[in-house]
């Protein structure tokens, strides 16, 4: 079990750190925008919409990053004061009836959204933007298979805390 957490929780790991490097570049992107409209009084809308998929792989591939190194918001009036046996249970609990069966049905909703996208070759609506929407769009859908991958890891986790004395 711990070879399959460790091999769950490198993939949020590797994907994460990554993702750190898309928020750096929308950084870099929205700076060269801002010159150059403020500078030069010109506006680049591939690049604007650029942005929007930084954003979104920044956010979207380091959820799973984020619940790994419990960095996600949470109300933890209670939770901080609890045992190990006990937050394991609300975990696993948390994970089998909320985090999972969500993620389920957010990449089975993502997956016909991003596919018919992809079929239809869907462009961006701006006569100048970006020529694959669909793009985007699967970097919802695997937001959520990496945010599933993780929640797997955390219920596995939980049920080995669980099982020890």
């Amino acid at each position: 079990m711990q070879t399959t957490i460790n091999f769950l929780e490198a993939i949020s790991e590797r994907v994460g750190r990554l993702a750190a490097w898309s928020t750096a570049l929308m950084v870099a992107v929205i700076f060269f925008l801002v010159v150059m409209r403020y500078g030069f009084g010109s506006f680049n809308q591939q690049l604007g919409e650029l942005t929007t998929y930084f954003f979104a792989l920044s956010f979207l591939f380091s959820s799973g990053y984020a619940l790994k190194h419990d960095s996600h918001v949470r109300v933890d009036l209670f939770y901080a004061k609890w045992s190990e046996r006990r937050r394991a249970w609300v975990d696993l609990l948390g994970t089998a009836f909320f985090l999972l069966p969500w993620c389920l049905v957010a990449i089975f909703t993502c997956w016909k959204y991003a596919y018919n996208s992809f079929k239809l070759g869907e462009v961006s609506s701006q006569p100048s933007g970006l020529p694959a929407v669909w793009v985007l769009k699967f970097i919802i859908l695997f937001g959520f298979v990496l945010l599933l991958i993780q929640g797997l890891a955390l219920a596995l986790r939980s049920v080995q805390t669980l099982r020890q004395r």
